[in-house]
């Protein structure tokens, strides 16, 4: 780099001269004044001359004052500036560093489990029906209670489960469910965990027709007049013409407790209201299990001690028909738990026979009604009917009530009142209060266009309109990149399916979907979009920022869940599942990478489908594993992002040897 000049003075020979000649010339000159050899000036111009120079050194004086306070002004910025500005690069650089520690510690994971290059083992025969978190297995399950009263309380206290780490292998006459909508009243006898005592009458919202080697799903079969009749008859009830006006009340998501075999949930789909089933952990003939195989939405959840993993304020229905909850009990807290779950303006459907005039006569059940019906009353919910069976009560939408009350729960304090009830206790006191998400659900956008929400629904979350945006457009393109890159390999010829011919189109190959990492749920808005007949099941890892009250505000489903835990599903229950940016996220120090794909496998169908969409290094490392898991693997560049991969896998059929 070239360096400024030093400009010195100059000789009558034009070059420069250093600073010792300079500083010697000047001197002969003061020397040669000084002894009289030059002309001798008049006195009234030394006295002038004197002023003169005072002056001038006051001027200097004053001058080299000034540039020193603006020197010492300017370095003080300068410092300040610097020392700032190595705050923030010094945060920036420790941020890189610890994102790059954290990738290179799960490279370093994944690269470990890489080296082994050994295929995880098959499970056992006994674990085809294995749902880790509740200690069972389907070999101890054919002695259970013949009632099936048996309660099983979800217990995930380590984690995974060691030494579960193996591949669970379909029954041994499993065949690959009927496709959507088909496959929503008819599924394979031999792909789910039943015996014959769920093939006699039973519940009468469990009945099913079975014939020779499937089992069928007719709408008369939920109630005595129908489910369509009934879904009639509670849409009247709440004061509407029929059960196609239910989007009309703002009624989009509901939460069947209790579901049956989902029936209920199937009828309203077609009138575009998304139900979740949920139902206790059951050995044999399982509500989640047999609704889940017929690609509607299910988990496995109960009332017992524990808070749903769904945030308050966010269902605009909960029913329960026949659902076997005992709402007096513990001092109606399974009331208080549906308050929650509700919008302002809800409704809680509940059908039992103890609900009926006949019922009522009997001095017990009259005593257990009297003290739900008070309960409900102290909760501010107004009793809109009752007709046979069947009572609708209605949440208030104003917050006023609850002080103007003479008994019933207390608020809940700050500490309880949260978005985030990963599996808390269950609380006795009326939380929602306090959320900006207090709305009343006729005060909301009707579906469809609820799921594109305004600036002021995403201020509520802290979103800004510009992101949201953004992420839609991005979710809309990628959307479509990938079923560019599935509908060749969906309907080609590999792998073959065992002793099947495959399917043509226009069959819907895909219907449940998990989504790992969902954020704001812009993968689920753009399947919609793109016309994919197909629901999806949001999941918000606990490790990340919750935005799954977004998500239910925009008329979808989802959960919070711990991915160093098992999901609370059965096998073989989803058709593919999605993960962008997941592995990102990872707490590696947790929990291992293989323990979450085994678990992703675990429950994800025969030729069900996996999109991995991350860091070039992590997901490179990760198709690695993918062979341990025995899945069919493709890795692709992404065009846009240099810096990042897809991984699309596919689990292929392996079919249980015969012993």
């Amino acid at each position: 780099m070239s360096r400024p000049l030093y400009r010195g003075l100059s000789g009558g020979n034009g070059r420069l001269s250093d600073g010792g000649d300079s500083f010697d010339k000047l001197s002969q000159q003061k020397n040669f004044a000084k002894n009289g050899l030059g002309h001798e000036l008049p006195s009234s111009f030394g006295a002038s001359r004197n002023r003169q120079s005072l002056t001038l050194s006051l001027l200097k004086l004053g001058l080299a004052l000034i540039v020193f306070v603006a020197i010492s002004g300017s370095l003080y910025w300068i410092t300040y500036i610097s020392s700032a500005s190595q705050v923030n690069i010094y945060r920036g650089y420790r941020r890189l560093q610890e994102q790059l520690v954290a990738d290179l510690s799960l490279v370093e994971e994944l690269a470990n489990g890489v080296g082994k290059l050994r295929e995880i083992e098959f499970c056992p025969a006994e674990y085809e029906n294995y749902v880790p978190c509740y200690y069972n297995f389907s070999g101890s399950s054919d002695s259970a209670e013949a009632d099936g009263q048996i309660e099983y309380e979800r217990k995930c206290l380590h984690g995974f489960e060691k030494g579960k780490s193996c591949l669970v292998l379909p029954p041994r006459n499993y065949r690959i469910p009927l496709r959507w909508p088909t496959g929503r009243d008819f599924i394979w006898k031999e792909n789910v965990k039943i015996t014959g005592q769920e093939f006699s009458s039973g519940s009468l919202t469990k009945r099913m027709m079975v014939e020779e080697d499937h089992i069928s799903f007719h709408s008369d079969s939920l109630m005595v007049d129908g489910v369509e009749d009934y879904s009639h008859q509670i849409a009247e009830m709440i004061g509407l013409r029929n059960e196609s006006n239910f989007n009309e009340a703002r009624i989009r998501t509901v939460l069947d407790i209790g579901c049956g075999f989902g029936s209920f949930g199937a009828h309203l789909f077609s009138k575009h209201l998304l139900t979740m089933c949920i139902a206790n952990y059951e050995a044999s003939g399982s509500q989640v299990q047999l609704t889940l195989e017929r690609g509607l939405p299910a988990m496995i959840g109960s009332f017992f001690s524990k808070q749903l993993p769904y945030p308050c304020l966010s269902f605009d229905m909960v029913h329960c028909a026949r659902c076997g909850i005992d709402w007096e009990n513990n001092d109606g807290i399974p009331l208080v738990e549906v308050d929650r779950l509700l919008r302002p303006g809800g409704y809680f459907v509940w059908t039992s026979l103890t609900n009926t005039h006949r019922s009522l006569r009997d001095k017990d059940n009259l005593k257990k009604w009297t003290h739900i019906r008070n309960f409900a009353e102290n909760l501010c919910w107004e009793m809109l009917s009752q007709q046979d069976e069947t009572i609708i009560w209605k949440k208030t939408s104003k917050k006023k009530c609850y002080s103007s009350r003479k008994a019933g729960p207390p608020f809940c304090g700050k500490s309880h009142d949260i978005e985030s009830p990963y599996y808390q206790p269950l609380n006795p006191c009326i939380g929602g209060l306090r959320s900006q998400r207090w709305i009343p659900i006729e005060n909301r956008t009707p579906w469809p266009m609820q799921a594109k929400l305004n600036s002021a629904e995403l201020n509520i979350h802290g979103v800004h309109l510009e992101d949201f945006t953004e992420d839609s457009l991005n979710w809309n393109s990628v959307v479509r990149n990938y079923w560019s890159l599935l509908s060749p390999l969906i309907f080609s010829d590999h792998p073959k399916r065992p002793g099947d011919e495959d399917p043509t189109p226009p069959f819907n190959m895909l219907r449940n979907v998990l989504d790992m990492n969902a954020r704001f749920g812009g993968f689920n808005a753009a399947l919609l979009e793109t016309g994919k007949s197909v629901w999806v099941m949001n999941v918000v890892p606990v490790t990340s920022q919750n935005y799954l009250p977004l998500i239910f505000d925009r008329g979808f489903i989802g959960v919070q869940h711990d991915w160093c835990e098992a999901f609370p599903t059965y096998p073989r229950t989803y058709d593919m599942v999605h993960a962008e940016g997941l592995l990102s996220n990872h707490q590696q120090h947790r929990c291992s990478i293989i323990d979450i794909f085994t678990e992703i496998d675990r429950i994800l169908r025969p030729e069900g489908w996996v999109i991995i969409h991350d860091k070039t290094p992590l997901v490179e490392a990760l198709r690695s594993i993918s062979t341990q898991l025995k899945w069919e693997a493709r890795m692709i560049e992404m065009e846009a992002n240099k810096d990042e991969r897809l991984l699309l896998c596919q689990k292929p059929f392996f079919r249980k040897q015969i012993q």
